[in-house]
């Protein structure tokens, strides 16, 4: 019984870091961002949303709707090419990177 909780302890903790985010690649995936939203997550045009420190979940969420084209208003033709570059993976990198700024 001790060993087939074992198993499945270990089972369910691989499949969680074979899913978790990776902050670095997403500081890495970031560059491009920086133009807008700042290297350091803080915007450098007046209007545009700071990234650092938002709610992760909430960035993956405003990304796919980027990504999908359910985003229309303002600037969102730039947010939808820049959002079509990128895989799902790199969308869970990327906020995680910035919900991890202050």
């Amino acid at each position: 019984m001790k060993k087939s909780l074992f198993i499945a302890v270990m089972a369910c903790m691989v499949g969680f870091s074979a899913n978790a985010a990776d902050i670095a690649a997403g500081k890495a995936r970031a560059a491009i961002c920086g133009a807008c939203h700042g290297a350091d997550g803080v915007a450098l045009i007046d209007g545009y949303p700071n990234l650092a420190g938002q709610n992760e979940k909430y960035l993956v969420s405003s990304m796919k709707a980027y990504k999908s084209k359910q985003r229309t208003g303002g600037l969102a033709p730039v947010m939808v090419a820049q959002a079509s570059l990128l895989s799902d993976d790199d969308i869970a990198n990327l906020a995680a990177y910035y919900a991890s700024l202050k």
